[in-house]
């Protein structure tokens, strides 16, 4: 059993930075890393565990809404 991502955000462009910050609280980050988006479709950031997807890739739940 695995434990869902806190937070799922979809994008359109299979590169992607990730700082952590919340729009409640922007200093609550982490170091802004940068990710790219393979063939799985989505990439998990390695600090806060917020997922990107891209959108229409494989890992895109929404796409058939």
């Amino acid at each position: 059993m695995s434990i869902p991502p806190p937070e799922t955000v979809r994008v359109s462009d299979p590169k992607v930075n990730c700082d952590g910050a919340t729009e409640i609280d922007a200093s609550l980050g982490h170091p802004r890393v940068y990710y790219k988006i393979d063939e799985a479709g989505f990439v998990e950031c390695k600090y806060c565990d917020r997922r990107f997807v891209l959108v229409g890739g494989p890992a895109d739940d929404e796409k058939a809404a």
